[in-house]
């Protein structure tokens, strides 16, 4: 018995708590006497310095169009409360109270940049306050704010979305907000977006005098720092932008017989403005490729282009002619002789494509004057001039003389059709040469271009992936 007497002696001396009375008690005797409207000083000539930090813990949403920035935000104010002060000794150990802030003073800091229906979008948490009268107000809130949206670099850019907070009826004279981290926003706890990587969230103290007061206002900036992912615009955008744009360069490469040639220019047209340009060449070069002699002759420029000095700068050749330098050179030389030679002949030697020296050549020593006979010696002259009709052949020349000049004829007209069908070949040849060197030539510019355009676009950005 004399152990158990002894614990009961002990616990006895103990000091006994009673929290709960205390804390009542406490509470009526702050409450008693406050004014909510009271800005809590101990000298009305100060300011109340209000430190202000902001702890961001979701990137929701980025409204492009509407330029909206969603996100989900933590405020962390505190100052302290000349009224709220007390002897945790005399109220039984009681250091800390948890009240509502309806009823205690609170600094009324808003954002000025809010887009939310309700402006407001913080939700009201109790106040901590402690027995030296310091306050500590942490209320959560989905914040809507105006940011400017530039995607000029889309999807390589990188978006600064500012939230303006500052008292809304004090002014720095009254109320001073200080940052309360000069490094910025508390991003320890901050959750990752998939679609914008957080570069960072300084803060910064403004001190502004508006046009409607000549007191100085106090806000703390702090600017949302974001930059688009591009991992998913580069391999669900860019890539194939790229590869339709190269497969675009295909469609030169099919033979201009392929019907498909068209029709895969066609589909790509729907895609960008260089494949469109492609079709139109295409439909150029099946135009030259199916061009005849009957219908179209090729001028001079087309055969110099096309035929010459294209082809030789692509390295470009027909079977059995070899395209250089010496060879155009030589071809225009020719083509110039060939034309101040026709141009000196007469017309009998240019229809028949003789030599005027023929005609002017004079009889052999057997030839005799008459017209009768058609030996070696007969005057080939007078056979050679056209009668203008059936009837002058009959009353002047013998028959023998008629069946020369029908057999001469017939000659000519052979001659002049197999002629005419090599110079169609050829021409139908050369119309199909030059719609293979624009075929080529459209093939090196557009791989070209493609090339310079993908890479010009890619290094122009400020940065190219952010996974």
């Amino acid at each position: 018995m004399v152990p158990i007497l002894a614990a009961f002696a002990l616990l006895a001396l103990l000091p006994v708590s009673e929290q709960g009375p205390h804390e009542k008690r406490l509470l009526n005797a702050l409450l008693a006497s406050y004014n909510t409207l009271e800005r809590p000083v101990a000298n009305e000539s100060e300011p109340l310095e209000v430190r202000f930090g902001l702890t961001l813990q979701q990137i929701i949403d980025v409204d492009e169009k509407n330029q909206i920035l969603t996100t989900n935000v933590w405020l962390n104010l505190e100052w302290n409360d000349y009224n709220l002060r007390w002897n945790e000794s005399e109220y039984g150990g009681v250091k800390d109270l948890r009240i509502t802030p309806n009823k205690l003073w609170k600094p009324d800091v808003l954002m000025y940049n809010s887009a939310d229906e309700g402006f407001d979008g913080t939700y009201q948490t109790n106040v901590v306050v402690r027995n030296n009268g310091s306050c500590l107000y942490v209320p959560p809130g989905i914040f809507k704010s105006t940011c400017k949206i530039d995607i000029t670099w889309f999807p390589f850019d990188d978006q600064h979305c500012d939230m303006k907070f500052g008292s809304w009826t004090y002014d720095g004279n009254q109320l001073d907000l200080i940052l309360k981290d000069e490094a910025g926003g508390d991003l320890s706890d901050f959750i990752t977006n998939g679609e914008w990587y957080l570069i960072g969230m300084p803060g910064k103290k403004n001190t502004i005098t508006y046009a409607c007061c000549p007191e100085p206002y106090v806000d703390v900036t702090f600017t949302i720092m974001i930059r688009r992912r591009t991992l998913y615009y580069f391999f669900n955008l860019i890539v194939p932008c790229v590869l339709i744009s190269s497969m675009a360069l295909l469609g030169f490469t099919l033979p201009p017989d392929s019907g498909e040639k068209l029709t895969l220019g066609t589909y790509f047209n729907c895609i960008m403005f260089m494949v469109a340009s492609s079709v139109v060449l295409t439909v150029v070069v099946l135009n030259y490729h199916h061009r005849t002699a009957d219908i179209h002759e090729m001028p001079q420029w087309i055969k110099t282009v096309f035929l010459q000095w294209l082809p030789w700068i692509l390295r470009m050749s027909r079977p059995g002619k070899k395209i250089t330098r010496k060879t155009i050179m030589m071809s225009n030389r020719m083509r110039e002789l060939e034309l101040k030679e026709r141009s000196s002949k007469s017309l009998l030697a240019n229809v028949l494509d003789i030599d005027d020296d023929f005609r002017h050549a004079p009889p052999p020593p057997n030839s005799t004057a008459s017209t009768g006979n058609l030996g070696p010696g007969t005057d080939f002259r007078r056979s050679f001039v056209r009668p203008s009709t059936m009837e002058d052949v009959g009353g002047g020349l013998s028959s023998h003389h008629r069946e020369l000049h029908l057999i001469l004829r017939e000659l000519q007209f052979i001659t002049a059709r197999m002629k005419k069908a090599d110079e169609e070949a050829e021409l139908i040849s050369d119309w199909k040469f030059a719609a293979m060197v624009v075929d080529r030539f459209c093939l090196f510019v557009f791989t070209l271009f493609t090339i310079i355009a993908t890479v010009a676009v890619l290094l122009s950005a400020p940065h190219i992936i952010v996974q």
